[in-house]
């Protein structure tokens, strides 16, 4: 699985900006989608994510400010992301847990996958 994520940038605090991650190549099934972000020195951590039927779970950090979407058809995610905080500057990180044959998804394994990081930059 390939994901190419776009959208990053820089934005003046309380502005507004869209991330886009589509996946391509072989696998049967995407699970769920989502976003990470990392900090310098620090573990990435989970941002917003989204199942195949739509069920999502957020970051309290971003509740009421972020919102994530999923095209299955198309195989990808965005997260729209407003009020932007310095807080929220940091490398943003598509993911992807996807089954990659129809074995695996008879079994239940999920293979996780990511995509390139884009950097967003809040300013004061």
């Amino acid at each position: 699985v390939q994901l190419q994520a776009s959208g990053g940038g820089w934005v003046q605090t309380g502005g507004s900006l869209r991330l886009s991650c589509a996946a391509s190549g072989s696998f049967f099934r995407i699970i769920v989608m989502g976003w990470y972000r990392q900090y310098p020195r620090n573990q990435r951590e989970l941002v917003a994510a989204i199942t195949t039927f739509g069920g999502t779970n957020y970051a309290d950090s971003v509740k009421g400010r972020f919102t994530i979407s999923r095209d299955n058809a198309k195989n990808t995610v965005e997260l729209q992301m407003n009020s932007l905080k310095p807080e929220d500057t940091a490398v943003y990180y598509c993911n992807v847990g996807a089954n990659v044959d129809k074995q695996a998804g008879k079994d239940g394994r999920t293979t996780p996958y990511w995509g390139k990081g884009t950097l967003v930059t809040v300013s004061s």
